[in-house]
């Protein structure tokens, strides 16, 4: 557990959203930060395309990659090709609660099959030194949670799973949508809290509609980890201040500005690699959220990024618009300041 321990917050692996694109531009907000891979099927892997599949830029640890399978000798062998390819860590979805999923015999339906289940981790842990870990459910379907997690947690303590990430909601395999099992299923983080005092030297992390570091923080007095999905996607800049509130970081909270400039060297990588600006901006959008010219720039990366022949200048233009914005409400604001003030005086008088 000790070498897993300083994972205080990771950003969930989510399907089609964190690519090695979206990744890299996470790590430039924060040092800390865990980051996962959008789940890859063990099949893929011991077939397919690996450099496409599993490729990476070093910058992006820490790094796990997120599997998905039952057949143990399979994944054995996809953990090793993920630990010679430098990831630092091997998750094994337990979680996902879609039909493409389930019609594989891996996702959230292991969550009935807790003895399959450690004989994957098993296996796992027999061929990689790096840590390997399940991210699940707090159970599916009909199942008592109180039992259900419990005696899934405790095969995978037996199998010698390195951190149990849970997401703090049941699956509903039959009835629900993927899309409507991450919100409809209520969230039970007692139950994860839970798990956690019952098994105080085992790392337990929780996931599941946790939106800010301040619920990240709140979290953290119960559990060893917090996982936050769509919140730090559509809002990047809270991984900005991760590192200094979660980690004791003794540096500023790097701004949008910072961030994309920090960002050019690596797009222009990309361009030159052939990736269209689409695919690197489409991560990028939700950065202003809140602030001035957050719509315009989202609109500026949508819609010119979207070209075919469009390049890098494409984020300046992006920048400059915002900046343009955030001048003239500073301005305004300022003007308004100003006639206030005077207004008092002439009052007062």
């Amino acid at each position: 557990m000790q070498q897993y321990q300083r994972h205080k917050l990771s950003v969930a692996p989510m399907m089609d959203w964190t690519d090695r694109h979206c990744r890299y531009f996470h790590r430039l907000l924060s040092a800390e930060t865990l980051l996962y891979t959008e789940m890859v099927v063990a099949d893929a892997i011991l077939h397919g395309d690996r450099q496409k599949l599993l490729g990476f830029d070093p910058a992006e640890q820490p790094l796990a990659l997120q599997i998905g399978g039952s057949d143990p000798e399979k994944l054995a062998k996809a953990a090793r090709i993920g630990a010679d390819f430098g990831y630092s860590e091997i998750n094994l979805n337990v979680g996902c609660p879609s039909d493409r999923v389930q019609s594989g015999t891996f996702g959230a339906c292991l969550m009935r099959e807790p003895q399959l289940v450690a004989e994957c981790v098993s296996a796992m842990k027999a061929t990689v030194s790096i840590p390997v870990t399940v991210k699940c459910r707090i159970g599916v379907d009909e199942q008592d949670v109180e039992v259900a997690l419990d005696t899934f947690a405790d095969a995978m303590v037996a199998a010698g799973v390195d951190a149990l990430w849970v997401h703090a909601r049941k699956a509903w395999l039959q009835g629900l949508s993927p899309k409507e099992n991450r919100d409809i299923p209520p969230l039970d983080y007692d139950r994860v809290y839970r798990l956690k005092a019952r098994m105080p030297d085992v790392y337990v992390g929780i996931n599941g509609g946790i939106k800010s570091l301040d619920e990240a923080e709140a979290h953290l007095a119960h559990v060893d980890g917090v996982m936050i999905g769509r919140a730090a996607y559509h809002e990047p800049e809270l991984l900005a201040a991760a590192d200094r509130r979660l980690y004791g970081a003794d540096r500023p909270d790097a701004d949008p500005r910072e961030i994309i400039e920090a960002m050019l060297p690596y797009i222009a990588k990309q361009l030159a690699a052939g990736t269209p600006v689409s695919h690197m901006a489409r991560h990028m959008l939700g950065l202003y959220h809140g602030r001035p010219g957050a719509r315009r720039f989202r609109q500026i990366l949508t819609v010119e990024g979207a070209g075919r022949q469009a390049g890098i200048d494409v984020f300046h233009r992006a920048m400059d618009a915002v900046d343009a914005i955030t001048a003239t409400v500073a301005a305004s604001a300022a003007e308004s300041e100003a006639y206030a003030l005077a207004h008092g005086n002439i009052a007062a008088a």
